[in-house]
């Protein structure tokens, strides 16, 4: 098997060994990048004289007799709403197309202090705004397993560099489901930690009250390593939580005899497509297989959880993105008559369709007369959907749901219906509302697309997730296939 198609715990054992040094496998991602990223375009920028200047740092520690860190000497991919110093980060928008940031995300020191090589930014909706990567300021990206379809979104590009060996690993950011619903359309696994564990210091805002930063892997053992490398608390973030966290590695055991797993009944609800109930069907029978307790349960307050998130996210989107003005930094019309008019056309010429579609919205909903109605009401909602979720736990370790309705779509089906557009976050959304941890691996195939089921966890309880999706991976082995691309298994 190709270098790039390695998990990092397995290149880790390589580099550990002597078998293959660090810029070995910074070239063999660059060569795998150079053969399939006409055809993917999952990044907006890259970063190749950083990564190898990084890798033979790694390669000289080695040499010394220093034991590599697990994720040292191997190629991530970073989305490009990430701030990064001295490398360029767009958060795919023309209105930061030249912006250069003079400082890095905590996430990416973190990485960076452990011996990461960073490969590029990846492409992404703009602001992360979408489900598709249709949205992107520059161009689409592609899913690796049908170049005609969408990766997801709007981590898409980092989802398909990770699944088509373009890296070994990434970081996205999920905001209604922007990390596990493209981890589902691209057959990778995709976590969302809980609200608060991992630093958004760094992060380009969304919606702040929602955006987590979280890792994009090939295997859940990777997933672990990437939560143990970016999770902790940072002063630099005031809603970081400060709190010890485990080895998460530790829970990565093939046992579940006796963990209660929920199946809320709302999610199989007309609209899940059949063939999508069948796949999941089947990932109720693998935990059953080892030993898992399966029941119905019940989250009344799920079909609040569109609205609701579509009036907090637009909300919270129409201020953080109100800095953007021309005046500091990014993009400034050259020809403006004053002040005004300055404001105005960049703001016009800057903002893609849908980042102006969110801000309307959420100018709307913050306006004096329809606070009340729309935005206050929302909030209110929000608190009862995080109490269906705490019910749902008293009796459950664990939910169990699709990660989404159906397998990826094809690029251009849904862009002239935003509604529709929305609707494939239907499954994810709720998580981030309650500030709870989810986590989506491979599930099954249908029509030779990869689709994913998602595990929802308690506030903090990435360990019992983990343990969860290990069980179920050893069970599936769904996240051993490669997309055509690599002429793996089909």
């Amino acid at each position: 098997m190709d270098l790039h198609e390695l998990t990092a715990h397995e290149l880790h054992d390589l580099l550990a060994a002597g078998k293959v040094s660090a810029v070995e496998i910074c070239e063999a991602v660059y060569a795998r990048i150079a053969a399939v990223e006409e055809t993917i375009a999952a990044y907006l920028t890259l970063a190749r004289e950083e990564a190898l200047s990084r890798a033979r740092e790694v390669d000289a520690r080695i040499a010394a007799g220093e034991k590599p860190a697990p994720l040292a000497g191997i190629p991530v991919a970073l989305k490009d709403n990430l701030c990064t110093k001295g490398l360029r980060t767009t958060c795919a928008s023309k209105i930061l197309y030249n912006f250069i940031p003079p400082y890095n995300a905590t996430v990416v020191d973190r990485l960076y202090n452990l011996g990461a090589v960073p490969v590029g930014k990846t492409n992404m909706d703009e602001f992360a705004m979408g489900s598709s990567t249709e949205n992107s300021g520059f161009f689409p990206t592609r899913n690796p397993w049908d170049p005609g379809r969408v990766p997801g979104g709007s981590s898409g590009g980092s989802a398909a560099a990770v699944a088509a060996g373009e890296a070994v690993y990434a970081l996205g950011s999920d905001t209604g489901g922007s990390i596990r619903q493209p981890a589902a359309f691209c057959g990778v696994v995709g976590m969302k930690p809980t609200y608060g564990t991992v630093s958004r210091f760094g992060l380009i805002a969304f919606a702040s009250s929602l955006d987590q930063i979280g890792p994009l892997t090939k295997d859940v053992t990777d997933c672990a390593l990437v939560l143990n490398a970016i999770c902790g608390h940072d002063p630099l973030d005031a809603t970081s939580v400060q709190n010890s966290y485990p080895d998460f590695t530790e829970f990565l055991v093939d046992d579940i005899a006796r963990l209660k797993v929920g199946v809320p009944r709302e999610y199989l609800a007309a609209g899940l497509d059949d063939r999508m109930r069948a796949v999941f069907d089947e990932a109720i029978r693998v935990l059953e297989a080892k030993g898992a307790h399966v029941g119905e349960t019940t989250l009344p307050h799920t079909a609040y959880a569109l609205p609701t998130y579509y009036l907090i996210a637009p909300g919270e989107a129409s201020s953080n993105l109100a800095r953007y003005d021309g005046v500091r930094y990014g993009y400034r019309v050259p020809d403006a008559e004053d002040v005004v008019d300055m404001f105005s056309r960049t703001r016009s010429r800057g903002f893609g369709p849908e980042v102006k579609r969110r801000i309307m919205l959420g100018t709307y909903a913050l306006s004096a007369g329809y606070y009340d109605a729309y935005y206050l009401k929302a909030l209110k909602v929000r608190t009862l959907i995080r109490r269906d979720f705490e019910r749902a736990f008293e009796e459950f370790d664990v939910l169990l749901c699709p990660t989404t309705p159906s397998p990826a779509f094809r690029l251009g089906e849904k862009t002239d219906d935003p509604l529709q557009m929305y609707l494939s976050d239907i499954y994810t959304l709720a998580v981030n509302l309650a500030g709870l941890p989810g986590i989506s691996v491979p599930g099954g195939f249908v029509d030779g697309l990869p689709v994913g089921v998602q595990f929802i966890g308690r506030p903090l309880g990435e360990g019992t997730l983990l343990r969860a999706a290990y069980a179920f991976e050893q069970g599936a082995d769904h996240h051993k296939r490669r997309p055509p691309l690599s002429g793996g298994v089909r």
